[in-house]
């Protein structure tokens, strides 16, 4: 049966509402923030865009350990606020900067890219410098 516009939308629509519970959820939850030299937050710079890596548990944690072949060494933490991660740490980054949510757990890897309505407006690759977004 082939797809109609209005079903399009509504599947676009039901989208977005999963994503925003999603992000409400990441935004009141406590993730870990694995620490890499100097104590600062363990990042990868990928297409232009720096990427804050963050765990919901330990367990995820480990498995990105594992998947890095990083398995048998210390991975030291902060606990953070995803709310936290999104306000304060993606935006005195300096760059384009987004968190990646427990990579390395196939299958429940989300990524909140820095884009209006995820981080602050200032911050946000879709917007301009005063933090509007073009017309």
């Amino acid at each position: 049966m082939p797809r109609t516009p209005a079903a399009d939308t509504a599947a676009v629509r039901a989208a977005r509402r999963e994503f925003a519970a999603l992000l409400g959820e990441f935004r009141r939850t406590a993730v870990l923030l694995p620490l890499g030299a100097d104590d600062c937050p363990l990042v990868s710079d990928l297409g232009g865009v720096r990427w804050l890596y963050a765990f919901s548990d330990e367990a995820a944690l480990a498995r990105f350990a594992l998947a890095r072949g990083e398995g048998d060494r210390a991975w030291p933490y902060r606990r953070v606020l995803g709310a936290g991660l999104l306000d304060a740490v993606v935006p005195a980054a300096g760059v384009p900067c987004g968190v990646a949510l427990d990579v390395g757990s196939a299958g429940h890897e989300v990524l909140y890219p820095p884009v209006a309505g995820i981080v602050p407006d200032a911050a946000a690759v879709d917007t301009d410098t005063n933090g509007e977004r073009p017309q």
